[in-house]
């Protein structure tokens, strides 16, 4: 299976495609269903990652081999794409727009748990170590893992009792997921890249706003503080579509100024001279000779 091959919903048909990553636990639609609004002006590329329901089942699921399937979609449409991930799906997003910063407009990550980038901040180590111990020692239901998984990242998710069979696929998939820690962030590619970049918080974990605050650092981003929903900031709906949507449409606008300032002149109107005919306008014969306007009226320069 490719990335193309995965399960992909598409909302909206006006406007730039925004590709949306979700994290662990829920698929697309359901990590992203306060979004939809915006899909009346953005077409919204809403993914299901390799292994999340209605994919098939996989062994493992693995932050680079995500990276690559989410890099093979911006390829698609020539167009290039505005990139959001959320949460692991945010790590996913990093490392996907370093491999194919080309087909980037923009990047934006909530909370993504990069811990690699803060590790010398004590809290974020103890976080990561406390993150190894729970995969190892956690329980082994799928149910009673995910509860403890959500209630440690802070998330405000609600879940059936007893997991619905979609869900039961995507815990199982959690207990094997790669560790984020792991994820090398090549900060100094994204730095460079010309897209724009916005990291986003929700104002509940000193140990997310401190990851965050270093990958804006790191990226020379935007930042954003939205409080409300937890680790799960896009389920505060408005609040959280104004700031993304802004970041869009400025995005857009640096986009097209960054473009005009590398087209050649006689493509936007202002024509080319030879620098002998500049010479030639500049002596002082030239400018004392009389010009005809198109009326027919003589007239100096």
């Amino acid at each position: 299976m490719s990335g193309a091959d995965l399960h992909v919903e598409r909302w909206g048909e006006d406007g730039h495609q925004v590709l949306l990553v979700h994290g662990s636990v829920m698929g697309g639609a359901a990590s992203w269903a306060e979004q939809r609004p915006l899909a009346e002006r953005w077409r919204l590329v809403v993914l299901d990652r390799r292994g999340y329901y209605p994919n098939p089942p996989v062994a493992r699921e693995d932050v680079e081999v995500d990276a690559e399937d989410v890099a093979e979609l911006l390829g698609h449409g020539g167009e290039g794409m505005h990139l959001v991930g959320s949460s692991y799906g945010g790590v996913v997003a990093l490392l996907a727009a370093a491999k194919r910063p080309e087909a980037v407009r923009s990047l934006t990550v909530i909370e993504p748990p990069a811990v690699a980038v803060a590790m010398e901040d004590p809290d974020a180590f103890r976080f990561a170590a406390d993150g190894q111990k729970y995969w190892s020692e956690g329980p082994r239901e799928p149910e009673a893992f995910l509860r403890g998984f959500l209630e440690r990242v802070g998330s405000t998710a609600v879940l059936p009792s007893p997991l619905l069979p979609p869900l039961d696929q995507n815990a199982h998939l959690l207990m094997n997921e790669r560790d984020p820690a792991e994820a090398r962030i090549p900060l100094s590619v994204l730095r460079r890249a010309n897209f724009p970049k916005l990291v986003v918080s929700g104002a509940h974990s000193p140990v997310f706003d401190r990851i965050c605050d270093a990958l804006q650092s790191g990226l020379w981003a935007e930042r954003a503080v939205i409080a409300g929903a937890g680790h799960s900031v896009q389920r505060t709906g408005a609040d959280f579509n104004v700031r993304l949507e802004k970041f869009l449409i400025d995005a857009g606008r640096r986009t097209r100024s960054a473009a005009l300032r590398h087209v050649p002149r006689r493509v936007v109107g202002i024509p080319r001279r030879s620098p002998a005919r500049v010479r030639r306008l500049r002596s002082p014969a030239c400018r004392a000779r009389p010009r005809t306007s198109h009326a027919g009226r003589s007239r100096r320069r």
